[in-house]
């Protein structure tokens, strides 16, 4: 496998408002969480945090909403965000993170600049139910499918650590191979107080496992991040994550939490003989 690692960054431009029930979001509003929350972040600021994220050598930069799906006033609001990203900044893959979505919005964002659509599985559709009762497993596959069909390119993956079981875990997998996705973020739970949920950060040993297992079911080429839990879970070990099949990374900070300084993952990668590519096409 290429010795290439591909960095991506997330901006939360609307957070902490969505009346969802999903029990590992700390974006809900049905749990209380101390998180900040906001409608609009102002443009100008994802414009700076986009060219901050572009001097750190991340290639991908995705703007996200918290709430189930696109209504009309978001997805102008996204459009207009991407519009000036794509004005100022250069050199970026720019992902929506949106919630569901018809086939209409996504060929919006697609007109505005936007390059791929962000929609995750998180989970078997089996156990989808013990995570999540106000929206269904069957419309998050239908929003990917929808992102293919505008012409966006596909990003969707899902999260460990839930109380899943190994079965679900790899039917999760094998339904986002279905789906063809250029790049799939995996994610590991970070538990918080908040939460209803039983999930678990899992050792460092198991989330390896998780991470050669989709490296295994999605094959050499896809494009395999290791995104929200990597702190927690691996720490100082995270480097083990490319011996195991991971090939990218989200730097800086995530929605509600922390990550770590991009320059320590700039440093980590050197250290250990990754060099950082410098497009999607890389490696």
């Amino acid at each position: 496998m290429s010795k290439k690692v591909f960095l991506c960054a997330i901006s939360n431009i609307s957070s902490g408002h969505c009346v969802e029930d999903c029990k590992f979001c700390t974006q809900s509003v049905k749990y209380g969480a101390s998180i900040e929350r906001f409608y609009h972040k102002p443009v100008e600021t994802i414009v700076e945090e986009a060219k901050e994220a572009r001097v750190r050598k991340a290639i991908g930069f995705c703007l996200v909403t918290a709430g189930k799906g696109l209504d009309d006033k978001t997805l102008r609001f996204v459009c207009e965000a991407a519009e000036a990203v794509k004005k100022e900044v250069e050199g970026l893959n720019l992902i929506a993170c949106n919630g569901t979505a018809s086939v209409r919005q996504l060929r919006v964002l697609k007109d505005h600049g936007v390059d791929s659509y962000n929609h995750n599985l998180e989970t078997s559709e089996a156990f989808y139910p013990k995570i999540c009762t106000t929206h269904g497993w069957r419309e998050r596959y239908e929003t990917c499918e929808n992102v293919k069909i505008a012409g966006l390119k596909l990003c969707t993956g899902g999260i460990f650590g839930l109380g899943e079981s190994p079965e679900d875990r790899e039917a999760m997998l094998r339904s986002v191979l279905s789906l063809d996705p250029e790049s799939v973020p995996i994610n590991f739970y970070h538990p918080n107080e908040a939460l209803p949920l039983e999930g678990k950060t899992l050792e460092v040993e198991e989330a390896l496992a998780m991470v050669r297992l989709a490296r295994e079911i999605l094959g050499p080429k896809r494009r395999l991040m290791v995104a929200g839990g990597r702190e927690v879970t691996f720490g100082d070990e995270d480097y083990r994550i490319f011996e195991a099949g991971a090939n990218a990374i989200v730097v800086g900070n995530y929605l509600t939490t922390l990550g770590k300084d991009p320059m320590r993952d700039h440093a980590m990668l050197a250290h250990h003989g990754y060099e950082i590519a410098e497009s999607c096409g890389d490696g």
